[in-house]
């Protein structure tokens, strides 16, 4: 979606050749960008987020330096997450929904986003020995929650409205909390909803969801490699800014992705991670809510 305008945008209006690099979650390409790629400002790297994860949570496999790589922006930012719950269940208010014991969650994988969102709605609220049930993509949560197999899910609000309306229209699921992304970005359809961080009893646990923030909310970032001139730089992040200012973008990214874009420039990026919570305490607490183990003890 974002190519085309960047070859218009950029002086010359440069042929661009996209080249698939799978491979550690993003770490691959995160490692050729910095490694590798000249700074010439001809090769621009495109990993997921879960690269900036990856470093952060020192997992092996990743040879840059998150702080040296240059950031032009990402057009997905601004997202918000629902906590809902199948209505069969009958977890209408807060109260039943910390009263019932063995909860199922489903989700994609140990490690995804949507697990690990699952995993921070459970841990904040109290839930009581809520279970996580993986193994599915994307859709196949949906239809477990409708035949019964989980009892809920976390999901991108606007995914629901996206690819099951019904279950709003219908009233078919109960909706029990909201997380923010970035925080005070309040979803027009779910803002009575309480906002996760309101159950966070310490800094540790309010620092832990800033980390998840700034996680999400840097997107999929377009990364230069370090060294790269400050003339070059400039010339990039002024084509990313115009190409989201363009009025047909928006179109044509929702055509492609599903999605409405969130635009976030390269400086914002840069700060993100320059303030993400890196103190071992809350490292060591994030690694246990996203991976496969019990909850941790509040």
């Amino acid at each position: 979606a974002l190519l085309p305008y960047l070859r218009k945008y950029i002086p010359g209006n440069p042929n661009i050749v996209a080249e698939f690099m799978p491979g550690g979650g993003g770490r691959k390409v995160a490692n050729h960008i910095y490694r590798v790629a000249a700074p010439d400002g001809l090769t621009i790297g495109n990993p997921p987020g879960g690269f900036i994860a990856s470093a952060v949570l020192g997992e092996p496999g990743v040879n840059y330096d998150l702080d040296k790589l240059i950031y032009l922006g990402s057009p997905n930012s601004a997202t918000n997450y629902v906590f809902l719950t199948r209505k069969e269940v009958g977890l209408n208010n807060m109260e039943k929904l910390r009263a019932y014991s063995g909860l199922r969650i489903g989700a994609q994988s140990v490690g995804h986003t949507i697990y690990i969102v699952g995993r921070l709605f459970a841990y904040l609220m109290s839930l009581r020995d809520p279970k996580f049930v993986v193994g599915y993509s994307g859709p196949e949560v949906d239809m477990a929650l409708l035949q019964g197999e989980i009892d809920s899910r976390a999901n991108i609000a606007d995914t629901i409205f996206q690819r099951v309306p019904e279950w709003i229209d219908k009233g078919m699921v109960h909706f029990q909390a909201i997380l923010e992304i970035p925080r005070g970005d309040h979803h027009p359809r779910f803002a009575h909803l309480p906002e996760l961080e309101s159950f966070a009893k310490s800094d540790k646990e309010r620092k832990v969801l800033a980390m998840f923030r700034a996680l999400r909310l840097v997107g999929s970032p377009y990364v230069l490699p370090p060294g790269t001139s400050r003339g070059r730089v400039e010339i990039l992040r002024a084509a990313m800014r115009n190409s989201f200012q363009d009025p047909d973008f928006p179109k044509d990214y929702r055509k492609l992705v599903g999605d409405d874009p969130s635009p976030l420039m390269g400086e914002e990026q840069e700060k993100a991670i320059r303030e993400l919570p890196r103190d071992a305490e809350v490292v060591d607490l994030f690694k246990k809510l996203s991976g496969p183990g019990p909850l941790p003890p509040r």
